[in-house]
């Protein structure tokens, strides 16, 4: 059976990458505009479930590093001139190191208060953002963000993004399966004995805090881009939310949960406010049924659908 949901898993993803490689050729404006945020939200929300699905924390300030990589990444290029790949590495080198500097405090505490001083952390980079007029925009947003004219095109930069998005995909997949990965989840599911056999679970925690805030950052400098603008609200703590509840509705105990979580809720959100004005209370009845019903996700349940067919088999 595990042979067969590799090999599922293997096609699943060639099929959806070679669909992603073609959504150009339907030469549809929004469709490509579509599907390049929720690639964003997809490397956003699986960056934050190295915290939550790996390392077994909850994060409320997640949003601080995408904010973070955006803004950097944004000044530099437009502020200040830079070329794309030197601020974009720039961008993602300052959300790191800020990342590792707010871990080694939140990883000192755990569950509710490492959460509660995440989210801290989280509504002090949105006050600096706020308050930082003359470097950030302030509540006005830091708009005009300029693009280089090799990506400055909507199909360029959908490649551009999906080069990205898959090329950290791929890192973040390596990493949550490979000797590190395996540590984690031992520390997510029991850290007293994972502690008690050599483990240091603290510097473990501290390496998923600053992993998932790098590509929380690379997520971010990409959507600053698309946006041509970056914007305080994507460092306040709804921000954190959504995509907190992107990861819980595909299933935090999958590597691809979250991104399946993070394109169903998008295309929601985009279904429901063409209808009408209320997908505060729609997200609400999503989060009510997650939690009362699929703790596992959309993919949790697939997976007992499938062992409820095979088992009839």
């Amino acid at each position: 059976m595990t042979d067969a949901i590799t090999r599922t898993t293997a096609i699943t993803c060639l099929v959806t990458l070679l669909a992603l490689i073609l959504v150009p050729v339907f030469r549809s404006a929004y469709l490509i505009d579509v599907v390049t945020e929720i690639l964003i939200y997809a490397l956003f929300a699986l960056s934050l479930n190295v915290i939550i699905g790996y390392s077994g924390n909850v994060s409320f300030g997640h949003a601080a590093y995408f904010a973070i990589g955006g803004y950097t990444n944004a000044i530099l290029l437009t502020t200040y001139g830079w070329p794309l790949l030197p601020s974009f590495a720039a961008g993602v080198l300052v959300t790191t190191m800020l990342a590792g500097f707010v871990a080694y405090f939140c990883t000192r505490l755990t569950d509710i208060y490492f959460a509660m001083l995440t989210l801290a952390f989280s509504m002090l980079i949105w006050a600096i953002a706020f308050k930082w007029r003359s470097l950030t925009g302030g509540d006005d947003g830091f708009v005009g963000i300029l693009i280089p004219e090799i990506i400055n095109g909507r199909i360029p930069f959908y490649y551009f993004t999906l080069i990205v998005v898959i090329a950290s995909i791929t890192l973040l997949w390596w990493i949550c399966h490979s000797a590190f990965g395996r540590t984690l989840l031992a520390v997510r599911e029991n850290a007293i004995r994972a502690g008690f056999v050599g483990v240091n679970t603290r510097a473990m925690r501290w390496w998923a805090f600053v992993i998932a805030g790098t590509f929380a950052g690379i997520a971010g400098a990409v959507f600053g881009m698309f946006h041509r603008g970056m914007y305080v609200e994507s460092a306040f703590w709804t921000q954190s939310a959504t995509v907190l509840i992107m990861t819980l509705l595909g299933g935090m105990f999958s590597f691809f949960g979250p991104a399946i979580g993070a394109a169903t809720l998008f295309i929601l959100e985009r279904i429901t406010n063409e209808y009408t004005e209320y997908w505060p209370t729609v997200l609400g009845v999503i989060l009510l049924v997650i939690l009362l019903f699929l703790p596992d996700g959309i993919v949790g349940l697939a997976r007992k659908a499938r062992g409820y067919l095979w088992g009839q088999n």
